[in-house]
C-alpha cells in the first residue's frame, strides 16, 4: 500500500500522520494471507467479510472527517455512504448487517482503490496549516476504530475458515510448540475505595470515562486464566449436562444450540459440521481449530471462544466466580506495568508474566456494560460509537492474541452479549 504523499505536516499532525500510515498499513498486512474469495465471504450475521471491514474503516474517515472538513468535498462513490455504514443511525440508511456477504460489488479491487483515494485526501487534509483542531481527535478515534476492526478481521476470518472441511490455516507458519503453564495461584486484595476509569492524557474511548470511585470488598484473583486442560475436566465431568451450574438463560441457550464444548474444539473423527455431543469424551482425542489450522488441543494454553454463560458455569463448577470489572482493573493497575503482546495468533500458556492480563484472551467479568457515573456521549452521530450499546451486554477486560499492538490498556472496556463466542474470550477466576 503506497501512502507516500509529498506534503509537509505541522508538528502536531506529523506524529498522527505517521500513526495513520502505520495502522492503515497493518490492515493491509493482515489481508496478505487471504485470497480474494476469503475476503468476500460472510459466515454468520455477527461476522463481516474482510472486504467490508476494509471499506467500513475507510468510510469512517471519509464520513466523519473528509465530508465535514475537506474543502469542495466529493464522495468517492455516493452509494458507499449507505453500503459501509455500520450502525450510525444519525448518518442515514444502512445495508443490512446479515447481508454484507452478498455485496459482490464493489469488487475488492475497488475497495482498495477507495482506501488509497481516501488515504491521499487524509494526508492532504492533515498537511494544511490551518487544519481545524477538531480534526486530530477524530483521526485518532478513527485509528483506534480501525484497530478494533483489525481484531475483528482475524476473528471473523477464523470463524469463516472453521466452516471449511479442509480446515485451512490463515497463518502459513507452523504453530508454536506448546508451553507449560505454571500452577494457578491466588492473589489477595484488601477491601477499600478504589478509582477506576481512564486518567491521563493518552487516548481512551468515551466509555472509559469519567474516572470515579468504587468500593471493592476483599477478594482474591487467579494469577492466570483458565487452561484448556482445566476446562476439559469440566467437559468430562458433565458440566454441560448439569443445569444446576447454569444460569437459566444460559441453560436454555446451550440446549437449544446443542452446545457441548468450546466453539472451535473438535473430537477425533468429527468434521466442522458434525458437532454431536458424545458420552465418551474421556476416551477421545481433542483438537482445536486455530488460525494455524486444526491443531491437537494444547492442554496448557488458555481456553478461549467461550460465552459468558459457559464462563459463569465453569466458575460455579470450580467453586469460584467471575471478577467484577472494578476488581480486574484494580489488580491490573497494581500488578502489571504494561500490556503484554502476543505475536503468535494463539493464546499462549502462562509462563510467569504478571497475571497473564493481556495478549492471550479477553476475560469475562460479571459486570453489566453500563455507563460510569457522569458518563456523557459525544454530540452527533459519533456519540453512537459506544453509549447506545449499554444494555444486555457484559464487560470483558484485557486483550487477546488478535489485539493489534498498542491497542490494549488497563481501562479498556470491551463488551459483548452473553452468548457471543467467536471472539477470543476466556475465563479468569475470582473468589470472595
Amino acid at each position: 500500500m503506497n501512502m507516500q504523499v509529498d506534503v509537509q505536516f505541522s508538528r502536531g499532525a506529523a506524529a498522527l500522520a505517521q500513526q495513520y500510515f502505520s495502522v492503515r498499513s497493518h490492515s493491509m498486512q493482515l489481508c496478505e494471507p487471504l485470497s480474494e474469495e476469503d475476503c468476500c465471504a460472510q459466515s454468520m450475521p455477527d461476522a463481516s467479510p474482510v472486504k467490508w471491514h476494509l471499506a467500513h474503516t475507510t468510510w469512517f474517515f471519509e464520513t466523519f472527517i473528509l465530508e465535514r472538513y475537506e474543502q469542495h468535498f466529493q464522495p468517492f462513490h455516493p452509494q458507499f455512504r449507505m453500503l459501509f455504514n455500520s450502525y450510525y443511525n444519525g448518518v442515514g440508511d444502512r445495508h443490512p448487517r446479515p447481508q454484507r456477504g452478498l455485496l459482490t460489488r464493489p469488487a475488492l479491487s475497488e475497495v482498495l482503490d477507495y482506501r488509497r483515494h481516501v488515504d491521499a485526501r487524509m494526508m492532504s487534509l492533515l498537511s494544511q496549516t490551518d487544519v481545524d483542531e477538531a480534526v486530530l481527535p477524530l483521526v485518532e478515534l478513527g485509528l483506534h476504530h480501525e484497530q478494533q476492526h483489525q481484531e475483528l478481521m482475524l476473528t471473523d476470518v477464523k470463524h469463516l475458515l472453521s466452516h471449511n472441511p479442509l480446515f485451512p490455516a490463515y497463518h502459513g507458519e507452523p504453530a508454536p510448540e506448546p508451553g507449560q503453564a505454571l500452577p494457578l495461584q491466588w492473589l489477595s486484595f484488601e477491601a477499600g475505595v478504589v478509582e477506576i476509569g481512564h486518567a491521563g492524557t493518552g487516548f481512551c474511548f468515551d466509555n472509559e470515562l469519567p474516572r470515579h470511585r468504587q468500593f471493592v470488598e476483599a477478594f482474591q484473583l487467579a494469577s492466570r486464566v483458565v487452561s484448556n486442560g482445566e476446562y476439559l475436566a469440566f467437559v468430562n465431568d458433565g458440566g454441560y449436562a448439569d443445569p444446576a451450574l447454569w444460569l437459566s438463560e444460559g441453560w436454555d441457550w446451550a440446549q437449544a444450540n446443542r452446545i457441548s464444548r468450546p466453539l472451535y474444539w473438535r473430537a477425533s473423527g468429527e468434521t466442522c459440521q458434525d458437532m454431536r455431543p458424545t458420552s465418551e469424551t474421556d476416551q477421545q482425542e481433542w483438537y482445536e481449530f486455530t488460525l494455524h489450522g486444526l491443531q491437537p488441543l494444547d492442554l496448557h494454553a488458555p481456553v478461549s471462544h467461550l460465552s459468558y454463560f459457559e464462563a459463569d458455569a465453569y466458575a460455579r463448577w470450580v467453586g469460584a466466580r467471575l471478577p467484577t470489572e472494578a476488581e480486574w482493573e484494580l489488580a491490573a493497575s497494581r500488578e502489571s506495568d504494561e500490556a503484554e503482546q502476543n505475536a503468535t495468533l494463539l493464546p499462549a500458556a502462562w509462563q510467569g508474566k504478571v497475571l497473564q492480563l493481556f495478549g492471550a484472551c479477553w476475560q469475562w467479568t460479571s459486570s453489566s456494560y453500563s455507563p460510569y457515573p457522569g458518563y456523557a456521549p459525544a454530540p452527533g452521530a459519533i456519540g453512537e460509537y459506544n453509549g447506545k450499546f449499554m444494555v444486555n451486554q457484559y464487560v470483558l477486560r484485557g486483550s487477546s492474541c488478535a489485539t493489534p499492538p498498542g491497542h490494549a490498556r488497563h481501562t479498556y472496556r470491551n463488551f459483548f452479549p452473553a452468548s457471543a463466542r467467536w471472539q477470543f474470550t476466556g475465563i479468569r477466576l475470582a473468589r470472595s
